[in-house]
């Protein structure tokens, strides 16, 4: 059940970057195969459809160092997001209402301190001359922000790096 429904966007998803079909297939049994064989240890509140992209994710990198089509220290793995992974507008606005509600929790002046930052691109120096603090202060409620962050999306089984990735791509 699970191959029929991510297997093809997967396909997808690996072909965009490998730009062959029969290595794209190659990676997607791999991560099938992979998913299988670690069935006993997953928890019962794992997201397999993340857990399968993530898989595929890294299988894509390692293929494409071992075939020497990229040279991998010129790059951040964080640039490899591929739009097929939102297969819908309703996958993208739940993440967006996910990304809301992390946000909401937050408290608010570190809200707007990450705010400023992360939406609006101001440095650190700008943030704290805009809002009458010191750098220091800005820092240390952007480390506070970003480690819940990364905590709550976690607990949903999402990468923070992928979400902010996604967000900042289709803004």
């Amino acid at each position: 059940m699970l191959f029929y429904q991510f297997a093809p966007g997967l396909c997808r998803f690996a072909t965009s970057h490998l730009k062959s079909a029969a290595d794209a297939e190659e990676v997607v049994q791999d991560c099938f195969l992979k998913l299988w064989e670690k069935r006993h240890e997953l928890t019962d509140d794992v997201i397999f459809k993340t857990y399968l992209y993530t898989s595929a994710y890294h299988a894509i990198l390692k293929q494409l160092r071992r075939q020497q089509y990229w040279v991998f220290e010129d790059c951040h793995e964080e640039i490899l997001v591929e739009e097929n992974i939102l297969s819908s507008q309703a996958e993208f606005h739940e993440l967006e209402q996910l990304y809301q509600a992390a946000l909401a929790q937050l408290p608010p002046r570190r809200r707007e301190i990450f705010t400023l930052s992360r939406q609006r691109g101001l440095s650190y120096a700008n943030i704290a001359q805009e809002l009458n603090i010191s750098v220091k202060s800005v820092e240390t409620q952007m480390t506070h922000a970003l480690k819940f962050l990364r905590i709550y999306f976690r607990a949903h089984g999402i990468s923070l790096i992928l979400l902010l990735a996604l967000l900042s791509a289709v803004e």
